[in-house]
């Protein structure tokens, strides 16, 4: 293939697809055309970028440059300019520079300086489509590595080594899991590996990106485990709703058979692994490992009871290792670089980097890795970018549904699996909603509950039945209705679910409501005993109000209120019945004087 002289690499990731850029392919190949640069410019469609809240995303190399927000009718000015005249087209560059400074490249903008990049390392890189240019990035050389010089045993004790936990929530030592299922006795010699690519905490989208960005990765080190603990097949569950993820997954998938790299006798050795997507139906519950297997059997996805665990009786009752696409993310890393490289990241007990999706009320929405340890406020205010508008830092939630909200006074605790336990909070599988002072914490706490008693699968009644009497507490503070003693059933009946459920997602379901009253009381306390939302969300408890010195009589609000609630004469103060007010906030939007407010 001839050397090209540049290269635009273009992000196909959901978020981006989402904005339009695949729009932008035909007009990039067009006007690549028109200027004769087919054979001098390499257009690349990639896995996600990360920073999702500026798409879609264009990168151009050698240089580097960060174009955002790039529209269809921006293609023939950004060609003219970077590719034939060689100069930036500065509008389209995202830019946190000083005035005078260069355009900034991609490794240079805050979002980037202070991530770590193991699990993404070639998202956004490569041609996920592609498998030579995996192969180019060292691909499938940590399989063979395994395969000639290193025996199963030796694999997993180098997995141990690297401190490496799992990243899908419970943070269990990846290398014990292997280690245990290497151990177990399957009746006929029969084992499996399978990835838990399910991922369905709202805000969630980090396995989807390694998938679409990275699939080969996941196979390669699904190969690996296979070898470590003596399994020829593997399952890779992942959602229906991800049709991108799916796509490459499998191209990814045959390009590897083809290449003699899954199947019979891979790299002509004795070892053979082959590998089948199992496509989920959007089940929460099946996030679980064993209702996950229930799943892959073809069975309802409701978990079983443990002990057995899966690596010693899990799918079609034979040994399993079960891991998350980000776990498996890690591996080929660890074992081309060395146990000891991957465990100098992090912290004593939290190895390596994490993902996070990064999401809510934060100026940069998307996709990061960081080390472990990286402390919250520099999540939230050197690579988010802080609070849009202003506003203050409330909460932040991680861990999904089952996680805990953070509040302002723990933005220095540093990120790891044990911090974030002690404050009532949860890993999760890397899920970050960041709050401002807007969110009410009642609201937020009964948001979650909704979700997850929505997705309970209803097989022990602690979370079938808990969860909803729970809910139906939460919903009666937000509508006003709140009594003396709630705040005490919701504590006790959150101390119940954790200690009876039967799964993980049952037991830590109640953990938004634990870590909001923990932190937030004052909020629970003044919806219930004063009837008032502090934060203005609960409809129920506001009233809009209209300040006679600011109103200047114009009739505006009045015209645009739907239940003719506001009245008065024209040129002079007008009144809000409280009554008719169904408190939809058109009034506020409509008033040119800022003159209504909540109340």
């Amino acid at each position: 293939m001839a050397f090209k002289r540049s290269q635009i690499l273009l992000c196909g990731g959901t978020g981006c697809t989402s904005s339009g850029s695949q729009t932008l392919v035909k007009e990039f190949k067009k006007e690549l055309i028109k200027h004769e640069l087919m054979d001098e410019v390499e257009l690349v469609i990639t896995g996600c970028f990360g920073l999702c809240e500026l798409g879609p995303v264009v990168i151009v190399y050698p240089e580097g440059t960060f174009y955002s927000r790039v529209e269809p009718s921006d293609i023939p000015e950004l060609v003219e300019e970077h590719l034939v005249k060689g100069r930036p087209l500065e509008r389209l560059i995202y830019s946190e520079k000083k005035e005078g400074e260069h355009p900034l490249s991609i490794n240079e903008l805050g979002f980037y300086k202070k991530q770590k990049r193991i699990a993404l390392a070639n998202c956004g890189v490569i041609d996920p489509e592609d498998i030579e240019e995996y192969i180019a990035f060292d691909g499938y050389m940590a399989l063979e590595k395994v395969l000639f010089k290193m025996t199963p045993q030796e694999v997993i004790d180098e997995v141990k080594a690297s401190g490496l936990r799992g990243r899908g929530g419970g943070g269990f030592p990846t290398g014990l899991k292997w280690q245990f299922a290497y151990n177990a006795d399957s009746p006929d010699g029969v084992k499996f590996v399978a990835c838990n690519a399910d991922e369905g905490d709202p805000g969630a989208f980090m396995d989807r990106s390694v998938l679409e960005g990275d699939p080969h990765r996941l196979i390669e080190a699904m190969a690996i485990a296979a070898y470590a603990i003596g399994a020829q097949k593997g399952y890779v569950y992942v959602r229906a709703e991800y049709p991108i993820a799916v796509k490459r997954l499998q191209i990814a998938i045959d390009q590897a058979k083809d290449y003699g790299l899954l199947g019979d006798n891979v790299f002509d050795t004795d070892f053979s692994f082959d590998l089948e997507i199992r496509l989920g139906a959007g089940a929460f519950v099946c996030g679980e490992e064993t209702a996950l297997m229930n799943s892959v059997e073809g069975k309802r996805g409701e978990p079983r009871p443990r002990p057995p665990f899966p690596a010693n009786k899990g799918l079609f009752e034979r040994p399993t290792v079960l891991n998350n696409v980000e776990t498996y993310a890690n591996i080929p890393t660890i074992i081309l670089e060395g146990a000891e490289s991957f465990a100098s990241v992090g912290t004593e007990k939290s190895k390596g980097t994490k993902v996070f999706a990064l999401g809510g009320k934060i100026n940069n929405t998307g996709l990061l890795e960081i080390p472990m340890g990286t402390t919250l406020r520099e999540v939230i205010y050197e690579i988010g970018g802080g609070i849009p508008n202003g506003k203050a830092f409330k909460a932040a939630q991680t861990g999904g549904p089952s996680g805990g909200c953070i509040p302002s006074s723990e933005l220095d605790i540093p990120i790891d699996y044990d911090n974030l336990i002690s404050i009532g909070a949860m890993m999760g599988s890397g899920g970050l909603i960041v709050m401002d002072e807007d969110n009410c914490m009642v609201d937020v706490a009964r948001f979650f509950l909704d979700f997850t008693q929505d997705e309970s699968c209803g097989k022990c009644p602690p979370c079938r039945i808990g969860t909803k009497r729970m809910l139906e507490i939460l919903e009666r503070i937000c509508d006003g209705q709140g009594e003396e003693g709630d705040i005490e059933r919701l504590e006790e009946l959150a101390e119940g679910i954790k200690a009876s459920a039967l799964c993980g997602l049952g037991q830590t379901a109640p953990n938004p409501v634990l870590s909001t009253i923990k932190y937030f009381r004052d909020e629970y306390e003044a919806h219930i005993y004063e009837k008032r939302c502090p934060a203005g969300v609960c409809r129920n408890l506001l009233n809009y109000v209209i300040d006679e010195e600011k109103c200047k009589g114009c009739g505006i609000c009045a015209k645009k209120c739907p239940g003719d609630a506001i009245t008065g004469e024209k040129k002079k103060p007008h009144v809000i019945d409280a009554a008719k007010c169904v408190k939809c906030g058109a009034c506020i939007e409509a008033c040119p004087f800022n003159a209504i407010a909540k109340a």
